[in-house]
Parts: C-alpha cells; sequence; structure tokens
C-alpha cells in the first residue's frame, strides 16, 4: 500500500537508473543517514556504542572488501585477516613517523599500502583460481601475521611485541587514544563507510564492476569479448585490499587502540568476514551490511538471553553462537546462496504487489 511506484516517473536516463529508483527507498536512505549522523550519537550508551556499532561499521567496510573480490569478481581469498593486519600495522608507522599529519590520511594512506600488498599476493590469481587460489591467500594470511610477529620493526622494538595507537583528533575532538569519545569513534567509522559504500557502488555499476562479474560468470568468455584478465583481477584485489586495509587500521586505531597480531587478526577473522557475506549475500552491497549487522549482533544478543537473563555458562553460549552461524551458512547455502539481500529483494518485491497475489 506504501511502497508502490505509482506516480514516480522518470524523465531522463540518470533517473532511471539511480541506486534507489522507488521514492520510498530515497526517503529511506536519507532518512537513515539523518538517523545515523544526528540522532544516534546523542542517544547511545558507551557499551552500545563500542560493542555494537563501531564493529559492525568497521566488519561491513572489510565485508565490501571481500565481496568486490569474491562476490563480484569471483576470486576466492582466505586472506582478509592478514590484510586487515596490513593496514593496521601501516597506520601505527605512519602515526608514529608523521605525527602531526591528520589521522583520516593515515587511515587512507595505510588503505593504499595495502592495496599494493594484495595485488602482489593476487599476481597468483593469473594462472590459478577456485580452490588453489584460496590456498594461497591463506598462505598470504600465515605469511604476513608470521611476518608482523617476527620483524620488530613493525612494532617499533616494544617489548610487548603490541602496538598502541597514540592519541589523535579531528577537528579538536580525540577519536584515538585512552581520551577517545565512543560517539566521536563511531562518526569517524560512519563517514568512512558512507564514502566507501558510495564508490562500491558506483564502481560494480559502471565498466570496471562489469568487466569483475564478467571474470566472475566465465572468464574464458570475458576475454574473447575484450575483458582484460590481468587487469580487471588486479584492480579487483587492490580495490578489496584498499577497503580491508581502511577495515583493519579502523579496528586498530578507533576501536580497540592497542592490538597483538596473532590475537586480533588470525585465521579466524578472515572466516569471520567471508561468513558475514556468505549469510549476507554475494555480490550484494546490501548484503555486506546485512552480514556485518548478522555476525556482530548475535553474539550480544546470545549474551543478554543465554548469560546475562537465563544464567547459561559463557563458554556454552559462545558453541551455541557457532552452530547457529555454521548451521546459517550450510542452509544459506543450499536454500539460498544469494543469502538475506535476495531475502530482502524477494520481500520488496512482495510488498510493492501487496494485497495482490504473486
Amino acid at each position: 500500500m506504501f511502497y508502490r511506484e505509482a506516480g514516480d516517473f522518470k524523465t531522463s536516463y540518470k533517473d532511471d537508473s539511480q541506486t534507489f529508483p522507488i521514492r520510498f527507498d530515497r526517503r529511506g536512505y536519507y532518512a537513515a543517514l539523518l538517523l545515523g549522523f544526528a540522532v544516534l550519537p546523542f542517544l547511545l550508551n558507551d557499551y552500545w556504542t563500542n560493542a555494537v556499532f563501531i564493529p559492525f561499521l568497521i566488519y561491513a567496510i572489510a565485508a565490501l572488501g571481500l565481496n568486490i573480490l569474491v562476490g563480484y569478481c569471483g576470486q576466492l581469498s582466505l586472506g582478509t585477516g592478514g590484510f586487515m593486519a596490513v593496514g593496521a600495522y601501516a597506520c601505527y608507522k605512519l602515526t608514529t613517523a608523521f605525527p602531526d599529519i591528520n589521522i583520516v590520511f593515515h587511515i587512507l594512506a595505510a588503505g593504499v599500502i595495502t592495496a599494493g600488498v594484495g595485488v602482489l599476493f593476487g599476481l597468483p590469481s593469473l594462472r590459478i583460481k577456485g580452490f588453489y587460489l584460496a590456498v594461497a591467500t591463506l598462505a598470504a594470511q600465515f605469511f604476513l601475521v608470521w611476518l608482523f610477529n617476527r620483524v620488530p620493526w613493525f612494532y617499533n622494538y616494544s617489548a610487548s611485541g603490541q602496538i598502541s595507537m597514540p592519541e589523535r583528533t579531528v577537528f579538536g575532538i580525540p577519536v584515538t587514544g585512552a581520551q577517545v569519545a565512543p560517539w566521536a569513534g563511531y562518526l569517524v567509522c560512519l563517514a568512512f563507510v558512507v564514502l566507501l559504500a558510495w564508490m562500491a557502488r558506483n564502481l560494480t555499476r559502471g565498466a570496471t564492476g562489469r568487466k569483475w562479474m564478467a571474470i566472475r560468470d566465465m572468464d574464458i568468455a570475458a576475454e574473447i569479448i575484450g575483458v582484460n584478465p590481468l587487469r580487471a583481477k588486479l584492480t579487483a584485489f587492490a580495490v578489496s585490499s584498499f577497503y580491508v586495509g581502511i577495515a583493519g587500521a579502523l579496528f586498530f586505531s578507533v576501536y580497540l587502540g592497542a592490538v597483538e597480531v596473532g590475537e586480533a587478526f588470525g585465521i579466524e577473522k578472515s572466516f569471520a568476514v567471508l561468513f558475514m557475506i556468505i549469510i549476507g549475500g554475494l555480490g550484494s552491497i546490501f548484503g555486506s551490511f546485512a552480514g556485518a549487522a548478522f555476525m556482530v549482533v548475535l553474539p550480544v544478543l546470545i549474551k543478554l538471553v543465554l548469560v546475562d537473563s537465563w544464567g547459561w555458562p559463557t563458554d556454552l553460549a559462545a558453541h551455541i553462537r557457532l552452530m547457529i552461524v555454521g548451521a546459517l551458512i550450510i542452509i544459506f547455502l543450499i536454500a539460498e546462496p544469494h543469502g538475506m539481500a535476495q531475502l530482502w529483494r524477494l520481500a520488496k518485491e512482495k510488498l510493492r504487489l501487496w494485497p495482490f497475489p504473486h
């Protein structure tokens, strides 16, 4: 009844090809932006900001990056945790080497450095694919974690082997360090999410995205019609690693403040981000956000219900969370390979025709 295209006329190609062609969707998008930037920072307490919203925004960036590589280009990667570590350590080295430069530029530079590393480890994709490419990226994961553990230069010869983020400000407000206000870190992460989601949407709908999807669907046919597989695959690795590097830099600088590479960016991190895009939906911008939200909110809900309300042991609740995630991955892979994004699309189609049968 309220979700209709009737009366929503398009008089140009630009209007017809916009991201949200239905007026209701556009209004919902702008309302969500207004809520995120102008309302939530004043309503959220420190617990919900640190436990839910900041991790969700950071993981959404990482899921966007991995979805570009896996969902849009069809190049399977298990090295997301290692590339997040590259972004974190690059941000740390840049921050300590150039303390007078704004932290936002350090985070962006960390993404650029990670993009270069991603291209280097993406070179095997020119010769191998599928399971063998997954093993190659898994090797990159272990190599990068080993490198940051074994070379003291990366953690400035600290005796503990940890890296700690010094205090940095944006517009005079601390966003990193011990004195950071959670709402300030939330706004920084939200600004990066909005910018990077807008970039991902335009990339995937443009010529670059069409080349990625042609490689994903059938690389030999794509090469026959003129798509350069070298350029397409390496640009996918570069863009994906750029996003993941920024997520790693934010995860270290804004969220944790101090990390040890093996604990913060181990193989579990790579699988967690991969599970996000499988549950959320491969090849979908919305699916990246849906999967990240699910994987972040689920542990919080289980803790609130099973541990705090029902008094169950914490380790049992953790095992139940793993069982739920594993079961959902199996269900989505069998019943709905396009994940939660496809369920959302089907729900919208039914709303557009309601109350008439579909």
